[in-house]
């Protein structure tokens, strides 16, 4: 059995994921980021550790030790790395794991920084082997050592580099390789941030787009955005065109329970995507266990994208289960989305609701 699919869901850019698309961006900057930690809402263990660090290297008169940045996509790597470069007064080189595909690719970049710089690596858990085996003396020693050629035309050269901090970014800290994770002095895990971090994130944002918005309505904005400031800023451009037509620009409660509502994001966030899988899982598979690979095929969805994108908030808020056999949606997960949960286990009665 499967869904039928109709041409307006755009999986790819789907309003509640959690990856930056164009949407986000003006001219490839993001205007609602943050450009200092004073600037910077939530996260605050992160920030008074970072204080510290940041204010201790200059005082020194050295650069920054290596900084590792962890947790789940959209909370505030990538604007962190910046703001650690501003606070610091140097440059910023902004890249990805996947981009630097050859050793050569890291030389150029590494071998173009001055004395101080930040080189910002997103997705480093993505980086081949190759080339962490040539990053690993550029951050103990400073230095590289890259060979050309083959056989007897082969030369190696030593490359000395300037001092600069890596800041590396990853989603899944478990899939860096200990050796590359040991060479981090500062290693920060971002946590979900909560409603009321969210709704002063919103009031920042809203500011800065000249909004007019009543604190009601950003919680009511913030309540639904997973914990995620790059979905509570999408969220809160989508909810001005209906407080536009609706009451006069203003953003209020029920402007925003309105919109959110017209939008199919419920109370706990979850979206019509969300909840299809939830329900493919409830009324095709009887609560599961299921493959991903079956669970893909049926809702017309590829594995890698459940993976990345619908599973992980589905897991934090307990309403689906990994287990050796597959997939299993939860008791809670049942009761909110209307069906009966027989004995008071995970699996459900397909087709009972409540």
């Amino acid at each position: 059995m499967s869904f039928e699919f109709s041409e307006e869901f755009d999986f790819e850019n789907r309003i509640m994921d959690t990856s930056e698309i164009p949407e986000d961006t003006v001219d490839g900057e993001n205007p609602l980021r943050p450009k200092t930690l004073d600037e910077y809402i939530g996260q605050e263990k992160v920030k008074e550790n970072l204080k510290v660090f940041i204010e201790a290297a200059k005082q020194r008169g050295e650069t920054l030790d290596h900084v590792l940045l962890y947790g789940p996509p959209g909370l505030g790597k990538t604007t962190l790395a910046a703001i650690i470069a501003k606070e610091m007064g140097v440059s910023i080189r902004i890249t990805s794991g996947p981009a630097i595909e050859k050793p050569g690719d890291l030389a150029s970049l590494l071998t173009n920084l001055n004395s101080g710089d930040v080189l910002f690596i997103d997705e480093i858990h993505r980086l081949s082997r190759a080339v962490e085996e040539v990053l690993y003396p550029s951050m103990e020693d400073f230095a590289i050592d890259i060979i050309t050629g083959k056989g007897q035309m082969a030369a190696s050269y030593h490359l000395p580099l300037p001092h600069f901090t890596l800041v590396g970014a990853t989603t899944r800290a478990g899939q860096l390789t200990a050796p590359l994770r040991d060479r981090f002095g500062v290693v920060l895990r971002l946590e979900l941030y909560t409603p009321e971090e969210l709704a002063l994130i919103i009031e920042r944002s809203a500011g800065i787009l000249n909004m007019e918005i009543e604190h009601d309505g950003a919680l009511e904005i913030a309540s639904r955005s997973r914990g995620t400031p790059r979905i509570a800023n999408r969220l809160l451009k989508r909810v001005r065109d209906f407080a536009q037509v609706m009451s006069n620009g203003i953003i209020t409660c029920d402007t925003a329970r309105i919109a959110l509502d017209k939008l199919e994001i419920d109370e706990l966030g979850l979206d019509q995507n969300d909840r299809r899988m939830l329900e493919a899982i409830i009324k095709y598979y009887n609560g599961g266990p299921v493959g991903v690979e079956t669970l893909a095929a049926a809702i017309g969805e590829e594995a890698i994208t459940i993976e990345d994108v619908y599973e992980p908030y589905l897991l934090q808020i307990g309403f689906l289960a990994r287990t050796p056999r597959g997939r299993c949606v939860t008791a809670e997960a049942c009761r909110h989305l209307g069906y009966k949960v027989p004995n008071g286990t995970a699996n459900v009665q397909p087709n009972l609701f409540d």
